[in-house]
């Protein structure tokens, strides 16, 4: 009679569920809160100066198309250059008229700068000028540069020849002039003049915002004007631009056209946005260098973390806990501090972003995708930075971990 060989029961495979995995990749993070909060934030920097960059830089570069689109690219300017000798010149007194009569132009405006000071009254001394400029102009300025009349009223050809201004918004501030409802008058080259409107603030010309604007005629009457304009406006329709922008010279003055210099304001305005990608971009480079410093951080803080919990390491593979147990701890354990540095990063990124759009008095844009790139950067760095110690703890043979421990 025969017994059969009683059999060893078979041991169920190891298994890690996802909650396992969380919960012992926050163990190190839970055992060591200052060593986790100092890993993170150098991924925390590196992921806020990205988000901070661009999000600044959106913001900037949404002011600047503002502009450009307020100004049009179909605005001219025109000045006056130097002679052969070196000398100024000075633009025509019938070169407005002149420009008014090219194929395509629209508008004509013109200013002249004045010599003398303007001031709240005459008991200011002389000496403070508060910075305005007294200029000359015509009565086409804010249909040309399309500029708003925020209180009273714009220069007509009537009220041109009378001694009556209208102020620039940082003149208007400087004067103390908030409203004209009352009539007030100001100090002007030796004269008394009636405020009858303020300008809203101009894109163009900072001159402008801190002009005191009269008319051309009561410029050359009572505040010795030569009548020859500062600088022309020029607007055209868009078709006809590039060829009116070839003829202006020659039309503003016939015999000195070499004289003359003709700009386009929106120009100056892409340039600047130009200049500001150059900066974005070194801006991002260190960024990107402080994300890899932080990335390198965190590996170093994983070896570490591996050769000090040895142990521990040695008693969950003791218990049954396979390579691949111990290399997805290890592995989510730098996911997680590099997502939570990621995510602190990006706050921190469009809380500097509001903060700086909200002071430059700006649009805030922070675009969505850079907070995501943002957060997946962190995260792709975490995984990079956690896959040699995570490997390093899996391939510790038990017996060593817990001698060691």
């Amino acid at each position: 009679m025969t017994f059969a060989q009683p059999t060893a029961p078979r041991l169920a495979r190891s298994r890690l569920r996802l909650g396992d995995v969380m919960s012992l990749g926050t163990l190190g993070m839970r055992g060591r809160p200052t060593r986790t909060v100092l890993s993170g934030l150098g991924i925390a920097i590196g992921i806020a100066c990205v988000v901070a960059v661009l999000g600044i830089s959106a913001s900037s570069q949404a002011r600047l198309l503002a502009q450009i689109d307020a100004l049009g690219t179909n605005l001219l300017t025109v000045t006056a250059g130097t002679s052969m000798s070196g000398d100024a010149s000075a633009l025509p007194t019938t070169a407005p008229a002149m420009i008014g009569r090219i194929h395509g132009v629209e508008n004509v405006a013109s200013t002249g700068i004045v010599d003398g000071a303007a001031y709240r009254n005459q008991r200011v001394p002389a000496g403070q000028t508060s910075g305005l400029t007294i200029l000359a102009t015509s009565p086409t300025l804010p249909r040309t540069l399309d500029m708003p009349v925020l209180s009273g009223e714009w220069l007509s050809d009537a009220t041109a020849n009378f001694p009556v201004a209208v102020l620039g918004a940082t003149a208007a501030r400087r004067l103390g002039v908030e409203k004209v409802e009352n009539s007030p008058q100001i100090y002007v080259a030796g004269q008394w003049f009636t405020v009858i409107g303020i300008l809203g603030p101009s894109v163009l010309d900072p001159t402008i915002n801190s002009g005191v604007l009269v008319g051309f005629p009561v410029a050359q009457a009572l505040l010795n004007f030569d009548g020859h304009p500062t600088t022309i406006y020029e607007r055209s329709t868009d078709e006809t631009v590039e060829s009116v922008r070839t003829q202006l010279a020659l039309m503003t003055n016939p015999d000195h056209p070499d004289e003359v210099n003709v700009t386009r304001p929106s120009d100056a305005l892409a340039a600047r946005a130009a200049a500001q990608n150059a900066y974005t971009g070194l801006f991002l480079g260190l960024g990107a260098v402080a994300l890899l410093v932080g990335s390198i951080g965190i590996a170093n803080v994983m070896v570490i973390g591996v050769l000090e919990r040895r142990g521990e390491v040695g008693l969950r593979r003791a218990l049954g806990a396979t390579r691949a147990h111990i290399r997805w701890q290890f592995l989510v354990e730098g996911v997680l501090l590099s997502t939570i540095g990621g995510v602190a990063g990006a706050v921190i990124g469009v809380l500097t972003t509001i903060v700086y759009a909200t002071i430059q008095d700006w649009e805030v844009r922070v675009p969505a995708e850079v907070v995501v790139t943002g957060i997946t950067a962190s995260i792709l760095s975490g995984v990079i930075a956690s896959l040699y110690p995570s490997a390093r703890a899996a391939r510790l043979p038990p017996t060593e971990a817990l001698r060691a421990a």
